[in-house]
């Protein structure tokens, strides 16, 4: 290795319990890489390369949710590696849509699905990194926006803050033009509680907004909660609206158990 390699700083990406969507956010920004690219190092990306370096390393991004004791273990190991830890996409900030598991029987899963239940090992919740270990920063999504990831990565080289919105889906959709699905159709809609990335994709073809990228900064879930009743939906149905992608973030979580007990 060369002495001006050895001065880059080093990427390393990891995976847990996820679908890779996120990784591929990754390979898809080939154009947009190609500037960062000369500035780093992919010490580590079983996924997109064959070389592997050893740790440390500068900058960890981490994909997936821990629902193993053995991703449990894994995870402090890449956190002891990485200088600087990230969580891309719902399942590593949030627990992803196998967080589902988290209000259910898991044991009752198991034997229902397995022939040898005996031989799975695994815990009974999907829950985020940032359960386990320290993260330094959340990049939401389900996939995440390859753009924000960029961004992300380009501010983290620079020593600055990375310019990621707060703000709710609404402000996209206002931006694009876009007919509120909710007060125009009457169509439930997470968009006012859930985090901008998405370019308000949904609701652009007449959908209400799933809430992909989890909830924005200072959600009212009670408000909206509201809002959803009044639009004729059942305490289930307002549940399950909360319960998607982001089930086990603290405030849509909150949510749908408090529309639960009402």
């Amino acid at each position: 290795m060369s002495s001006e390699q050895k001065k880059k700083p080093s990427i390393a990406v990891f995976k847990f319990a996820s679908c890779d969507g996120c990784q591929l956010s990754l390979l898809d920004a080939e154009d947009e890489l190609l500037a960062v690219v000369g500035a780093v190092e992919i010490a580590y990306f079983p996924e997109g390369s064959r070389s592997m370096r050893k740790g440390p390393y500068d900058i960890a991004l981490v994909e997936g949710s821990i629902t193993t004791h053995q991703d449990a273990e894994r995870i402090q190991q890449v956190r002891r590696q990485a200088k600087t830890l990230v969580t891309i996409g719902a399942c590593a900030t949030s627990g992803g849509i196998q967080a589902l598991r988290n209000w259910q029987d898991v044991g009752e899963f198991i034997r229902l699905v397995y022939a040898t239940p005996q031989f799975i090992s695994t815990l009974k919740s999907s829950t985020a990194i940032a359960e386990h270990v320290p993260v330094d920063f959340e990049l939401r999504g389900c996939p995440i926006n390859k753009h924000q990831l960029i961004e992300l990565l380009s501010a983290t080289l620079a020593g600055r803050k990375p310019n990621i919105p707060s703000y709710s889906v609404c402000l996209e959709c206002k931006r694009k033009g876009n007919v509120c699905v909710a007060v125009a159709r009457g169509i439930p809609c997470l968009g006012p509680v859930t985090q901008a990335g998405c370019e308000a994709l949904c609701p652009a073809y007449d959908r209400g907004c799933y809430g992909c990228y989890g909830p924005m900064e200072t959600p009212n879930t009670a408000s909206l909660t509201s809002q959803f009743r009044i639009l004729g939906q059942t305490t289930p149905e307002i549940s399950r609206a909360f319960r998607g992608f982001n089930a086990w973030a603290w405030q849509f979580r909150k949510a749908s158990e408090e529309c639960e007990h009402k």
